[in-house]
């Protein structure tokens, strides 16, 4: 066995630009290289041993290739040949180069980290409809993050109190009001009223204010039905719709975006954490996170740094760094922060995450002692406060609902 996996290692190897590469970290019950090679091999066209049906000329064109071994760092990376490939699947990619080798009994831990994908892969993808660009232009919003609630209690709500909490959220300054990721149809909040009721209140708000608003829906089921409440959602007049992309499954994230309605596609990572969280095994985010940009994620939830959800500054600044950059022809996907946010906290976030950013508030709106209407207020009010370069504290002076934000969330 390891003999074999032995020629799948070229430790100088320099990847060709047409090649994938995975970057790994290996914890391994057998010899490091030995350990490494198996990836490579099991992941593309080898197996435990050798076979007569693999011919040289095919090991030669089509091994992949592990290179740039680290013992003490216990990293390595791999080159996958683009012919190994399905160009536009994601599935194909999953079942390849993070398949199989997670259960290989000479692996004790194995964490896909990173991965670079050529410019053929890439462009084989439609990636996201909007990007950021096109989130700003049909929000006209320009030169602000974009202010974000999720309506709370998460579940329990019926249609009407759920579509008239946007509207009070939406009326206090709020520029997007989504479900959260359990919400889906339930019998105290039929998707259907709910989008109806919500969607209808949503344009009552944008006639009031002069502002887009955006009511962002979880159509978050098996593959028909998600797409039967897409297009009701389209038929509607509404803007958005929410997938849980680990629920669903990135496949059905891109039959989402293959079918054209015009809705923004608004990414939610809920369930990330069961392969993302442990750093010696699994996937890292930043590698979900360039999936869900192949697959057609506008927008997509990456960490909040200092609220309630896992992520440090540096690992949530790469991924949101990568979202926004040029990726040849693809366009952007923006980042969303969300989890434990309270207005006082604004500073902060604009400061850590600028302004292609939305920012969502949740108990950090409706747990303003004033109400949903004021705590959306307070929001908006510690925005207008970062925007004009003036601190929370003088600004609450004048503003009634952030001066009670501030003294609710010491």
């Amino acid at each position: 066995m390891g003999k074999f996996y032995l020629k799948f290692v070229q430790p100088g190897y320099r990847p060709k630009n047409s090649e994938l590469v995975a970057s790994f970290y290996l914890e391994a019950k057998i010899d490091f290289k030995e350990a490494a090679g198996g990836v490579a091999s099991e992941s593309s066209i080898g197996t435990w041993t050798e076979v007569g049906t693999l011919k040289e000329e095919n090991l030669r064109k089509l091994a992949a290739h592990a290179f740039n071994l680290n013992v003490k760092k216990k990293t390595f990376q791999v080159a996958y040949p683009l012919a190994l490939m399905e160009k536009g699947s994601i599935p194909q990619f999953f079942s390849g180069i993070a398949g199989n080798v997670f259960s290989m009994k000479i692996i004790r831990n194995l964490r896909l980290f990173d991965i670079t994908f050529p410019k053929e892969y890439v462009n084989s993808f439609q990636g996201p409809a909007f990007g950021i660009e096109g989130i700003r232009k049909i929000m006209n919003i320009r030169n602000r993050p974009l202010l974000g609630c999720i309506a709370k209690p998460k579940l329990g709500l019926s249609a009407k109190e759920h579509a008239q909490l946007a509207y009070q959220v939406f009326s206090g300054g709020v520029d997007v009001l989504k479900d959260d990721e359990n919400l889906t149809d339930l019998t105290s909040d039929h998707f259907e009223k709910r989008a109806r009721a919500t969607i209808h209140l949503a344009k009552k708000a944008e006639k009031e204010t002069g502002e887009k608003k955006m009511c962002v829906l979880n159509v978050t089921a098996p593959p028909p039905e998600m797409m039967k409440r897409a297009r009701l959602v389209k038929r509607l007049g509404g803007k958005a719709v929410m997938v849980d992309i680990v629920s669903v499954g990135l496949d059905n994230v891109q039959m989402l975006r293959s079918a054209k309605l015009g809705l923004i596609i608004h990414g939610h990572r809920a369930g990330h954490s069961m392969f993302t969280k442990n750093p010696k095994h699994g996937m890292s985010m930043l590698v979900l996170a360039k999936l869900s940009r192949l697959a057609g994620v506008d927008q997509l939830h990456t960490g909040t740094v200092i609220g309630k959800m896992e992520g440090e500054q540096k690992e949530v600044l790469e991924i949101d760094q990568f979202l926004r950059n040029k990726w040849y022809q693809m366009k952007s996907t923006m980042p969303i922060a969300s989890g434990g946010l309270h207005p006082g906290m604004m500073p902060k976030l604009y400061k850590i995450f600028g302004k292609d950013i939305i920012l969502n508030f949740g108990g950090g709106i409706h747990g303003h002692p004033a109400g949903s209407l004021a705590g959306a207020k307070a929001a908006r009010q510690a925005l207008e406060a970062v925007l004009k370069r003036k601190s929370l504290k003088n600004y609450a002076k004048n503003h009634l609902e952030l001066f009670q934000a501030m003294e609710h969330w010491k």
